[in-house]
């Protein structure tokens, strides 16, 4: 991170650094004593140093979004925040205090169309689902490109007929920093009483019935290749679940002290995966946590958490974050799908619940 006020100089060299990941812009001697100043952080470090996508026939196209940091040397350095794509031409842009900006050009060298990628994991991964099931997670062997990804990636009833206009189509497409976790959102408006798409068009979902999402090989990956084959995942439909997450129901199995057995948490119910990885923690009573490695088991339905140590002897917290959800986007103390009518309000204000138990 800059820790000083930045000088730019007008003599500099700009680069592209492919060796490195991930890949970055470099400008060589763009730190002087003498030139413009800016402060650590300052948004014009954006315009100073940027990376653009070249789009043919496309106007003015918003730069690429990223970090910025002053290396050894003077060099600023940006990184972006997405992986380079095969087959995309980039243009990096150096404004020094005077003169022409400097210019470079990037296009990552092609590599093999031989398909290899592929969906490596779906959650939820319950073969029952509810009627307002909420999210989907895709899980990627490799990086993958974004954009228009929902031409590809589509939900079938039992007959092949494609459900329309299931997801919430979003311009910023849902990926994680590697860009290989994708996530999916059922339009809500389709989920919610008393909204209008739910009115006019009706819910994606219906119980009783059995579904299948699948996703074509024409979505590429981050190399431009498809994907090695079609992917299918079937599943069925029960009631819908409007019943807010209560710790209080799990059931908490705790190891003996002295050992490094696992403390197991049974939900009752499938959970969403993402969040209920991270959102329990362990601690001890005076607050500290407990260090460990957690698990999910089958369908979701439980947590494991195996500590570094091994466990002491006495009272322990099981520290829960209230926003934790459930398939059907239920949480601690509110009800995702809430009847506009009911106006209904959360019970629970604090960020977390805790539920005690003891190692003996």
């Amino acid at each position: 991170m800059l820790s000083a006020v930045v000088s730019l100089a007008s003599a500099a060299t700009i680069r592209w650094v492919p060796a490195e990941r991930p890949i970055a812009v470099e400008v060589e001697g763009a730190i002087g004593g003498a030139g413009t100043e800016l402060e650590p952080g300052d948004p014009a470090l954006a315009r100073v140093l940027a990376g653009f996508v070249e789009q043919d026939g496309v106007g003015a196209v918003p730069p690429m979004s990223g970090t910025w940091s002053v290396r050894a040397g003077g060099r600023l350095r940006f990184e972006p925040r997405f992986p380079l794509t095969r087959g995309v031409r980039y243009r990096a842009e150096f404004h020094a205090p005077t003169g022409a900006p400097l210019i470079s050009f990037f296009e990552l060298p092609a590599g093999s169309q031989q398909p290899t990628t592929v969906v490596c994991q779906l959650y939820p991964t319950a073969a029952e689902l509810p009627e307002n099931q909420l999210k989907f997670y895709l899980h990627f062997s490799a990086p993958m490109r974004r954009g228009d990804i929902y031409r590809h990636i589509q939900i079938r009833d039992a007959t092949g007929s494609v459900i329309d206009l299931a997801f919430l189509e979003l311009e910023e497409e849902l990926w994680d920093p590697t860009m290989t976790r994708l996530t999916l959102l059922i339009d809500p408006g389709r989920i919610k009483r008393g909204v209008k798409p739910l009115e006019d068009i009706g819910a994606v979902f219906e119980a009783g019935k059995n579904y299948s999402l699948t996703i074509a090989p024409e979505m590429r990956d981050a190399e431009g290749r498809p994907l090695r084959a079609t992917y299918e995942n079937k599943f069925r439909i029960g009631a819908a679940d409007r019943t807010a997450v209560d710790p209080a129901k799990w059931q908490l199995t705790p190891p003996a002290a002295g050992t490094r057995a696992a403390l197991v948490v049974a939900f009752g119910e499938p959970m969403e995966h993402a969040l209920t990885s991270r959102m329990l923690e362990v601690w001890l009573p005076d607050g500290a946590e407990i260090k460990g490695e957690v698990t999910l088991g089958a369908e979701e339905r439980s947590w494991s958490f195996v500590p570094a140590t091994p466990w002491r002897a006495g009272a322990h917290r099981l520290v829960i974050a209230t926003t934790i959800e459930d398939l059907a986007g239920n949480n601690i103390g509110k009800v995702f799908d809430v009847a506009l009518f009911e106006g209904a309000q959360r019970r629970v204000e604090r960020p977390t619940v805790e539920v005690g138990f003891e190692i003996k």
